[in-house]
């Protein structure tokens, strides 16, 4: 039966890094994932790369400038996923950030409990996501934190070890939501909208919120039984994933494929949130993505959500609503209460964005 009770796990948490470190040979049965969701069932298309945009071509030259927006446009219609380049965000608070948490995860348990999380805000130290009791677990711990608007952080859940830890994810949090500001108003433009809808349309300055996941993936002893983390649409705005430089392991369902991302250094990864999938009427996809395990080496991502005010109701934008194109999402809702649902049941595929409303027209990329 579901436990559903947000002040509670249904089960004792055992971090995965725990397990891993205690040097077990055979994977236990709580991570064993059904034979269809298993990475070694999946085939990978050689020939298909995730498009890679370069940022520097977003200038004031016209024919650059339309170019990209092009491209961003393609990426956003047809993968849901695109890597960026030449981006501006300074590789030396790139490198402190990814420091300092690679640190923090090496701490002893003892001192990394002291900041574990409960489902009702999932804000701290964890190795889950949904309270469902007898989910099939994945094989990765993660640190979660809320970073804007700045008032609703919780200083107590920011480490204060290692000492640097708050100063440079305070910095690279800034980075990276000018970033997402930039993005945002280019997918805005791309989408034949004022520059600055979605930026608007997700709070404005005041009310635009961001969240950062910290995901670490220990050595796993059969990583061809299951995954780092289930397939998945992100049920937010925007996501830049900051990957691990050195293990490959993020992949991207395309058709009937998944898709390995080779990590490209001084690069993020962006993926549309079903939020912006709401926002643009289906025009721009969320696409489904999963972490793979590794038998050999460790491997640490950092993911920057980049989402809409909890509170404000999400639905298609009215210039993109037409006699041609109806509302495919008919019922506003705010993401506040979107999100519920993967606190519920844990990563779930597309499954959310195909439920929130039963009157709705058939999603155009399932």
């Amino acid at each position: 039966m579901a436990s559903c009770n947000p002040l509670a796990w249904p089960e004792t948490i055992v971090p995965v890094q725990t397990l891993s470190n205690a040097g077990m040979r055979t994977l236990p049965q709580q991570y064993i994932k059904p034979p269809s969701e298993r990475p070694s069932g999946s085939t990978n298309e050689p020939k298909l790369s995730i498009p890679v945009i370069d940022l520097a071509s977003f200038s004031n030259v016209p024919d650059h400038h339309q170019a990209m927006l092009k491209a961003m446009a393609h990426a956003c219609k047809d993968w849901g996923f695109f890597q960026i380049v030449n981006h501006d965000v300074d590789m030396d608070v790139v490198k402190r950030v990814r420091g300092a948490w690679r640190e923090f995860f090496d701490l002893p348990m003892e001192e990394k409990k002291v900041y574990a999380n409960l489902p009702v805000t999932y804000e701290g130290y964890g190795s889950r996501l949904g309270v469902e009791k007898g989910a099939i677990l994945d094989w990765s711990d993660y640190y979660f934190l809320y970073v804007f608007p700045s008032d609703v952080r919780n200083l107590d859940k920011w480490p204060k070890i290692p000492t640097d830890l708050r100063e440079a994810t305070e910095k690279f949090a800034c980075q990276l939501m000018n970033l997402s500001k930039v993005l945002l108003k280019a997918m805005s433009s791309s989408l034949g909208l004022q520059d600055d809808y979605l930026h608007s349309a997700f709070g404005g300055s005041d009310g635009i919120s961001a969240s950062m996941r910290m995901n670490y993936y220990p050595k796993c002893p059969q990583p061809e039984l299951t995954l780092g983390l289930s397939a998945h649409s992100d049920p937010g705005g925007i996501t830049l994933l900051l990957a691990d430089d050195n293990v490959e392991g993020t992949q991207v369902r395309k058709g009937d494929s998944w898709v390995t991302v080779p990590p490209i250094p001084a690069s993020f990864l962006v993926n549309v949130g079903d939020q912006l999938q709401i926002l643009s009427n289906g025009r721009y996809r969320s696409a489904e993505h999963r972490a793979l395990a590794n038998s050999n080496k460790d491997r640490f991502t950092i993911a920057f959500f980049c989402n809409p005010q909890c509170d404000l109701p999400i639905a298609p934008s009215s210039q993109l609503v037409g006699p041609e194109s109806p509302a495919l999402y008919q019922k506003p809702v705010t993401f506040d209460e979107y999100r519920k649902y993967i606190r519920t049941k844990g990563p779930s595929g597309r499954k959310q964005i195909l439920s929130i409303n039963s009157s709705m027209q058939p999603d155009p990329s399932a």
